[in-house]
């Protein structure tokens, strides 16, 4: 059985981290989507909420574990015993960075390879980012979130105005 984990901060879910998904599993028997619980980054959803999102996402789907992590992502591939890592490359500003990651993993387990998906010319500059910055500022973010991650941000944005009061 062929297994990757799909690793990410995930703040929140896009509809291009959807599609990888998506494209993923016409290769792999089994995709772990790892959510991140990295405390160096500022988030807007906790990891709870962000795992929580996934399985909004993929209710029924049994070829998808949906699960958190913290640490080194080779070390949590290792104990799941799945060795390629699956990322996303939106435009070549990606490219660099995500090269350097493979490199780094590759370093510190060669068993680790890593198996990069283009994003569709739709999706090719929405980030998690411009989501959440979106979304928050009243913005419509349907075409480039699922619709559970459009009510989770909305909410987030009411709940903002609310305190801010």
């Amino acid at each position: 059985m062929k297994t990757a984990i799909y690793p990410g901060t995930f703040d929140p879910p896009t509809k291009g981290h959807e599609d990888i998904v998506r494209r993923a599993l016409l290769v792999f028997d089994t995709l772990i989507i790892a959510v991140g619980n990295n405390s160096t980054k500022n988030v807007l959803f906790s990891v709870e909420e962000r795992t929580a999102l996934w399985r909004e996402i993929f209710p029924n789907e049994e070829r998808i574990i949906i699960t958190s992590f913290s640490g080194l992502i080779v070390d949590f591939a290792k104990s799941k015993k799945a060795y390629t890592i699956v990322r996303g490359l939106r435009a070549i500003s990606d490219f660099e960075y995500e090269l350097q990651l493979a490199e780094t993993n590759r370093k510190l387990c060669t068993k680790i390879d890593t198996i990069f998906f283009t994003a569709k010319g739709s999706q090719l500059f929405v980030s998690s980012t411009v989501v959440k910055e979106l979304g928050l500022l009243g913005g419509n973010i349907a075409d480039k979130a699922p619709p559970s991650v459009c009510e989770a941000v909305k909410k987030k944005r009411e709940e903002i105005l609310k305190n801010s009061n």
